[in-house]
């Protein structure tokens, strides 16, 4: 259990949650109130005012809130809907899908459950029958339920979570992640590049896979850039890519913010062998800022992987990788700029992969870094490319 500091106030008493917050608890005529505060100083006054009004004979029970029943645990339906309420630093995304899991899966089976009355059993009985055909969303479901529990214990509102179902919260992939070489890479961008249909965009889904495997970006980071973000050297090719925003699609809406981390906002240098690659692709382009590099039509609307796929998957098969993620590439990117013997925290660094806090630790060395890691890259490959 977390540590308790209690203080005794008069007829109440208030104590430190593991938190940082404060809960105050009063009793009266064998009742007993609690209320959760930000503040030590909050908690007392409080307390005051009970005991005051008490003493003038003007004392009425505090309306509780959904989290704080007169001493009991709340219901499930209304403790879920007060986490989410407060984790203000989730992404628009994220709190989309959380909210949906709650509703769908969460909320049907315990919402009307008080959490001290939901079961380790009840919780392994549950899961038995989750979502058997889907087992990436059922460990997401059950990592949920497993956090929004683990909360309510660190706030004292059970004696121990019932989430004890072992493995759980991961799941195995039914085929092993696939790295590909980097002939495979440029295999799939010529064959991604062509297919019959207008050569796709003057080659947008081509240029798309070698700044994808090679600057290693997210797929919410490509499709949000922009021509103002591409670094033009002097000889006219591009040598860097600014990555400051990223797109998640959030129900029918495209919803722009940060990365996925603060290390996840860096300079993204374009190694030397695919920079010809690159601006050939941009003549293509409208000479205009804000005009996204790789839009998912000609009126400039956000990519959508649904239109990625079909030619992805055509293409991934052509060249031997059936298996093949499109998140895969950024494991070809972090793979390869590991082999050029750069130290983890600057191919860190290169990928924008990181906690805050690591970030905080190695930003400014990976600025640098970046420069060195990708002309390195350019070195593992086995081929001639267009300008190396």
């Amino acid at each position: 259990m977390p540590t308790r500091k209690r203080r005794t106030r008069g007829a109440g008493s208030w104590r430190q949650l593991s938190t940082g917050r404060y809960q105050a608890r009063f009793s009266h005529d064998g009742r007993t109130y609690t209320k959760s505060m930000d503040s030590k100083a909050a908690a007392i006054k409080w307390l005051e005012r009970q005991a005051n009004a008490v003493h003038d004979g003007t004392f009425t029970a505090p309306v509780p809130s959904p989290v704080e029943s007169e001493g009991r645990a709340p219901k499930f339906a209304d403790y879920s809907e007060d986490w989410l309420t407060h984790r203000e630093k989730l992404a628009a995304r994220t709190r989309h899908d959380y909210q949906g899991m709650i509703d769908t899966y969460l909320v049907p089976q315990f919402g009307t459950h008080r959490l001290d009355k939901i079961t380790a059993g009840d919780v392994r009985a549950w899961h038995r029958d989750l979502l058997p055909d889907a087992p990436n969303l059922r460990s997401k479901v059950y990592s949920l339920l497993a956090t929004i529990m683990k909360s309510a214990w660190r706030e004292e509102l059970i004696e121990a979570t019932p989430c004890r179902v072992e493995g759980a919260s991961s799941v195995k992939r039914k085929t092993k992640t696939e790295v590909p070489t980097p002939v495979q890479v440029h295999a799939l961008a010529d064959a991604m590049g062509a297919t019959g249909e207008r050569t796709l965009a003057g080659g947008k889904y081509r240029a798309l896979v070698l700044v994808s495997a090679w600057c290693g970006l997210r797929f919410g980071e490509a499709t949000e850039l922009r021509r103002k973000d591409v670094v033009v050297g002097d000889d006219g090719l591009p040598v860097r890519i600014r990555v400051r925003r990223a797109v998640t699609r959030v129900g029918p809406e495209f919803v722009v913010g940060p990365p996925k981390s603060e290390a996840g906002v860096r300079d993204a240098t374009v190694p030397p062998h695919i920079r010809a690659d690159l601006a050939d692709y941009l003549d293509n382009l409208p000479d205009r800022p804000e005009v996204l590099l790789f839009p998912g039509s000609r009126s400039g609307a956000y990519l959508r992987p649904s239109s990625l796929y079909k030619p992805f998957y055509r293409a991934r098969e052509e060249v031997g990788l059936p298996t093949l993620r499109w998140h895969d590439l950024r494991h070809f990117a972090g793979t390869t700029a590991a082999q050029t013997g750069a130290p983890l925290s600057e191919v860190q660094g290169f990928l924008g992969h990181s906690t805050v806090t690591a970030a905080m630790r190695y930003q400014h060395a990976a600025s640098d870094a970046n420069e060195r890691i990708a002309e390195a890259m350019s070195n593992v490959v086995p081929m001639k490319r267009k300008g190396a």
